[in-house]
């Protein structure tokens, strides 16, 4: 009997061993038969996988025997799912493209849809699936999870924020909507916050100038928020969280057909934030109050002739204040309570049209209208500004090798405001600023050889503005792809700026200083070269660590310079006796693996510089304001299949900046090294309604006395030698980091396909 046992014992043990040491082998094609490396291949509900080759073949060992699901996933293909009968002969998959993956799809290097791989453009693209894991409500907080992007909250009172990127200020970041400048000028003092994470489809953002294809403003960097696409959204998305600030945040929005050729997706955010809150006891709130809503619609026309014809429009309202917490408000303009509030209405509408021609013709047109009547403590700041902007490009491909791109582009500014900056020479009449800016561009793409290792893109525009006459803006870019491991890139641009100080920098409108033109203000120039290289390295059979490196320089002429040193109660403005640059490096490293974790991480050193002559003629230089020397960031995830949990960790780490203090201050003039780390956990019910919990801010940080002499914002008691023997003065600028301590959110996201 025991050697029956034995017997069977050991056949069985055979026949489990021959099952589970089969393999399944093949190879991953894309849509026209070539082969695809690196494609993510693994067997459903298991953790076997692996990667193809860079012959796109694969291999997955030690199967049992039976019935198996293959997934295949790659980045801007069908997402392929096979049943497959174990032992199989060697399958060939063939992959098609689609809309619904174009997180390898980008347009804001050369205006024209092309691979992220293939583009000779640095972009760096993010999508939702990236900034949801963590609660983040708008554009401004979005741009935080880019390396070598920082967004600046510049005024402890009422918020206002920009966007730096490499160091350099906000006014050097131009945001576009669906490839449209629509938010500038006015609109980017506070309309970064007013836009909804829940009409972005994906950001695109190219760092160094892009003149040559989108004018003024495009001198440190380019963000291209593309709007969610109506043919491809979901039926219907809500999402909403509330934090224990009692922040609550809501998105909405639902696909419809009108008729069999109209896709219409309409969507509305809300965000209120009615809560006071002094963590750090200086009297003043430390996060704005805040509601807001939004009303997003987007058209898409099914053509005959298969031309794409979009039109898209939205609508804001917000009222925000912040100030001292008994402010209220019927101290609206008064120097007893000091406050900061600002109502918005904001409208804005954009068309994009394919002409039904052969040839590749597009007009792009959009119309903005942005409202604020506002005070800063004292000071009233009533302003409006409508934003005008149309262009039509044609697109060509000249031969195998050659692909072409001409445009014409035309962008009006018009500008109001109660300050001196619209009244006429004698001071007794309005005169509205007028701005108009007619530009013409010309691009070529050309592959050097055959089979696309060498790539050069040469482009130019000339502008002409009714102030500054003629302004070119060339460009040159190099691609070498030697292989599927390697890319680099090269490029060199130029970029230009004319600059309006009072919608651009919010302390020339608090009630804490006063402005000062020196001269008349010339537009900015840059030169810009940088080196950027990709390199796959495949770690094993199943992953790959994708590093990702650049170095760059921006070289500044006529760069308005704001002088917050020579008087505490003034902002001196004028062009630089000089120069300024900013140079650095960065490096980014990302996990791609079909496994259940991946990481990303990066980290960025600038040095911009300010180079002028002191009053004997030598050159001296002083750092930037808010711009550190080291800053990083990091995202890591994990997932447990079985349990459908989701573990999110994000965060962003900065070294010192300099920041604006006054004489004899007592505050350190640099910031000490600090982080904002987040963590998040989600559970997935019924496959598409997700409930997740978080906290920002792990470690608590706060930063210290971000406000001077709060107990006096109107400085009526300045010249008190006995309590104030230095003469401070009230000032909100000392800002490095948001004054809110951890908060811990939960929220609930419902997707409907």
């Amino acid at each position: 009997m025991f050697i029956r046992v034995l017997f069977f014992m050991l056949l069985t043990g055979t026949v489990f061993s021959q099952v589970e040491s089969f393999s399944l082998k093949g190879t991953i094609l894309d849509e026209k038969g070539r082969s695809l490396p690196f494609v993510s291949i693994g067997i459903k509900n298991t953790l076997k996988g692996t990667m193809s080759s860079e012959n796109g073949d694969f291999e997955i060992r030690d199967l049992r025997g039976g019935k198996h699901i293959v997934v295949v996933v790659a980045g801007g293909y069908q997402r392929v799912e096979l049943d497959i009968l174990i032992p199989a002969k060697a399958i060939r998959i063939q992959l098609q493209r689609t809309d619904s993956e174009l997180e390898e799809v980008v347009v804001s290097g050369t205006l024209k849809e092309v691979s992220k791989d293939d583009s000779p453009i640095n972009i760096d693209v993010i999508t939702p699936k990236l900034f949801q894991k963590t609660a983040t409500p708008n554009l401004f907080e979005a741009t935080g999870m880019v390396n070598g992007v920082k967004p600046q909250i510049n005024c402890n009172v009422c918020n206002t924020g920009d966007i730096h990127i490499n160091g350099m200020e906000g006014p050097y970041t131009l945001v576009l909507i669906d490839g449209m400048p629509i938010v500038s000028g006015l609109s980017s003092v506070y309309g970064l916050m007013g836009i909804p994470a829940g009409m972005i489809e994906r950001l695109e953002i190219a760092k160094g100038p892009a003149g040559a294809l989108y004018g003024s403003e495009a001198m440190g960097g380019t963000i291209n928020l593309i709007t969610k696409n109506p043919q491809s959204a979901p039926k219907f998305y809500v999402d909403y969280y509330t934090s224990t600030y009692l922040e609550h945040n809501f998105d909405l929005s639902a696909k419809l057909k009108l008729g069999k050729k109209i896709d219409w997706l309409t969507g509305f955010n809300g965000y209120l934030y009615d809560h006071k809150v002094d963590i750090n006891k200086d009297g003043f709130t430390d996060l704005t109050l805040q509601k807001r809503a939004s009303w997003f619609n987007k058209f898409s026309f099914k053509r005959s002739n298969r031309k794409e014809f979009t039109i898209a429009a939205r609508a804001v309202l917000e009222d925000r204040w912040g100030g001292q917490m008994n402010w209220e408000k019927k101290f609206w303009g008064g120097d007893s309570i000091y406050g900061e509030s600002i109502y918005t209405k904001r409208a804005e509408i954009i068309s994009k049209y394919e002409w039904p021609l052969r040839e590749k013709i597009i007009t792009q047109v959009s119309y903005n209208f942005h409202d604020q009547n506002s005070v800063y403590g004292l000071v009233p700041f009533i302003a409006k500004q409508s934003t005008s902007f149309a262009q039509t490009y044609w697109n060509k491909q000249l031969n195998s090798r050659n692909n072409f791109l001409m445009g014409l582009a035309y962008k009006n500014i018009w500008f109001d405001d109660n300050t001196a900056i619209t009244q006429s020479t004698n001071g007794l009449h309005n005169k509205p600023e007028n701005s108009n800016t007619l530009g013409l561009f010309l691009q070529n793409e050309t592959s050097l050889d055959s089979s696309s290792k060498h790539k050069v893109l040469m482009g130019v525009r000339l502008d002409y503005n009714m102030v500054y006459k003629f302004i070119p803006s060339p460009r040159l870019a190099y691609k070498w792809t030697p292989n599927h491991l390697f890319t680099m890139r090269l490029n060199f641009g130029t970029g230009f700026r004319i600059v309006n100080v009072f919608t651009e920098d919010h302390a020339a409108l608090t009630g804490a200083r006063e402005v000062v033109f020196v001269n008349d203000i010339k537009p900015e120039r840059s030169l810009n070269g940088s080196l950027n290289t990709v390199y796959k390295m495949k770690w094993n059979k199943s992953m790959m660590i994708i590093w990702d490196a650049s170095v760059f320089y921006y070289h500044f002429s006529n760069k308005i310079f704001a002088n917050y040193d020579s008087d505490p109660n003034k902002v001196i403005y004028d062009n630089l006796n000089g120069y300024a640059y900013s140079r650095g490096a960065s490096l980014n490293a990302s996990l791609a693996s079909i496994g259940n974790f991946k990481f990303m991480v990066g980290t960025t050193y600038v040095n911009v510089q300010n180079v002028k002559k002191d009053v004997s003629g030598k050159q001296v230089s002083s750092w930037q304001l808010q711009s550190p020397h080291w800053s990083g960031n990091i995202t890591g995830g994990y997932t447990i299949p079985a349990k459908q949990i989701k573990i999110d960790l994000t965060g962003n780490w900065y070294g010192p900046q300099r920041l604006p203090i006054l004489p004899n201050d007592y505050r350190p003039e640099f910031s000490p090294w600090f982080c904002l780390l987040n963590l998040q956990v989600s559970k997935t019910f019924f496959s598409n309604c997700d409930l997740y919990v978080g906290a920002k801010n792990l470690f608590n940080y706060i930063p210290k006395d971000p406000i001077m002499r709060p107990q006096d914002p109107f400085d009526k008691h300045a010249n008190d030698k006995i309590n104030n023997p230095y003469g401070y003065t009230f000032d909100p600028g000392y800002n490095y980091a948001p004054i809110q301590g951890i908060r811990l959110y939960i929220g609930l996201r419902l997707t409907v396909d």
